[in-house]
C-alpha cells in the first residue's frame, strides 16, 4: 500500500503560511464598500426625517440667494431678473460712498459689540444658577418665568419699556417726585445701545439657557464628587468642572453670534428708531429697509445685504478655524480631525 502523509489540521488545510491567498479569498476578507444606493436604502428612515428641516433651508435660504444677483443690477421689479441693466459694483460704490452706510455700520458694530460683552455672558450665569437649584418644582417654576418674555413681540416690550422709562414713565415720574430731574431714557441717543440691551437681555435671557442646561446635563456627576473627595470648594468645581465642561457649546454659541453680528434686531430697533433719530438709530438692517422699501433702491439694499452676508460667513470660518486651534471642535471638524 502507498505510504500517505497524516491529513493537516483543519487550520492548514485552509492555506498554508507560505502560499498567497486565492483571489476568491482576499476579495472575501476586503472591507465590503456599499454604493450610494445602497447607502441611502439603508438609511432611507433618517433621511426621510432630516427632509423638512432640508426642504426648509432650501426654499427659504438656500433659493433666495439667487436675489443677489440683484445687487450687480440697475433692478426695476416691471422688469424683473433678465431684463434689468448690468451696472458691476455700481451699487456697492455707491453704498460705501454715502456717509449714512458707515454711521449705520459703526452703529451696528457698536451695538452688536455691547450684546456679545454684556449679553452673552447672562445666560451662562443664569444657567448655572437654575442648575444650582435644588428643588425641581422651584426650578421648573423659575424657567417658566424666564422662558415667558421670550414669546412676547417686540412691539408689547417697547411698549412696558415706554410705560416704565419713556418720558411719562414711571422712572422720570419718580425722579421727579424726589426732586431730581425728569430723565426719559427711551429718547436718549447716548443711552440707545445699552438700551437694546437691557431689552433684549430681558426678553432671551431665559430662552438662552435651555441649551447651557442641556450642556450641563452632559457633564459626568463623578467628576464633581471625585472633585470634592480632592478638597475643591464649589468655586473650584465650578472653574475646573462645570466650565470646562460647556466650553464647547459656550465656543458654539460665540461662533454663531459672530456670524449674526451684523444683525442686531430689525423690528426691536426699527419700533425706536425715530425717537432717537437716524444718527443713534440706523443701522444696516433699517438702512437696507429704507433703501430697498422705503426709496426703492433695490440694488443698493442687496449689495448692503450681500455686504452683510460675506462678512459673516468669513467671521464664522475664521473662528471656527481658531477654534479648531485651541483644540475644540468648533460648528464643524475640521478635515484633519
Amino acid at each position: 500500500m502507498a505510504d500517505t502523509a497524516p491529513p493537516l489540521p483543519r487550520e492548514k488545510r485552509r492555506q498554508r503560511a507560505d502560499e498567497p491567498a486565492p483571489p476568491e479569498a482576499r476579495t472575501a476578507a476586503a472591507p465590503h464598500r456599499l454604493t450610494l444606493g445602497q447607502r441611502i436604502k439603508r438609511d432611507r428612515v433618517m433621511l426621510l426625517l432630516t427632509l423638512p428641516g432640508l426642504l426648509y433651508f432650501v426654499v427659504f435660504h438656500y433659493v433666495p440667494l439667487l436675489g443677489y444677483v440683484v445687487a450687480f443690477q440697475d433692478y426695476q421689479p416691471y422688469l424683473g431678473y433678465m431684463h434689468s441693466v448690468w451696472v458691476g459694483f455700481a451699487n456697492f460704490s455707491s453704498a460705501f460712498g454715502e456717509p449714512a452706510f458707515w454711521s449705520a455700520t459703526f452703529n451696528t458694530l457698536e451695538i452688536a459689540l455691547i450684546q456679545l460683552v454684556f449679553f452673552f455672558p447672562i445666560p451662562v450665569a443664569l444657567a448655572l444658577l437654575l442648575n444650582s437649584i435644588a428643588s425641581d418644582h422651584i426650578r421648573r417654576f423659575v424657567q417658566s418665568v424666564v422662558y415667558l418674555p421670550h414669546f412676547i413681540g417686540w412691539v408689547i416690550i417697547v411698549s412696558i419699556f415706554q410705560q416704565i422709562l419713556g418720558g411719562a414713565g414711571l422712572l422720570p415720574d419718580v425722579l421727579g417726585g424726589l426732586g431730581l430731574p425728569r430723565y426719559d431714557m427711551m429718547s436718549d441717543p447716548d443711552a440707545f445701545p445699552w438700551l437694546l440691551t437691557l431689552q433684549v437681555a430681558w426678553k432671551d435671557a431665559g430662552w438662552g439657557t435651555i441649551i447651557i442646561l442641556a450642556a450641563l446635563l452632559n457633564i459626568d456627576r463623578q467628576s464633581y464628587e471625585a472633585a470634592a473627595i480632592d478638597g475643591a470648594g464649589p468655586r473650584r468645581r465650578l472653574w475646573h468642572v462645570t466650565l470646562p465642561g460647556i466650553a464647547p457649546v459656550l465656543i458654539l454659541l460665540l461662533i454663531l453670534n459672530l456670524g449674526q453680528i451684523l444683525s442686531v434686531g430689525f423690528e426691536q430697533i426699527l419700533l425706536q428708531r425715530d425717537a432717537v433719530g437716524p444718527d443713534a438709530g440706523e443701522v444696516l438692517d433699517t438702512y437696507v429697509y429704507y433703501h430697498g422699501i422705503k426709496d426703492n433702491d433695490w440694488g443698493v439694499a442687496a449689495a448692503v445685504g450681500l455686504v452683510k452676508a460675506v462678512i459673516g460667513t468669513v467671521l464664522v470660518l475664521g473662528a471656527n478655524k481658531f477654534a479648531h486651534r485651541l483644540g475644540h471642535e468648533g460648528v464643524y471638524r475640521g478635515a484633519d480631525r
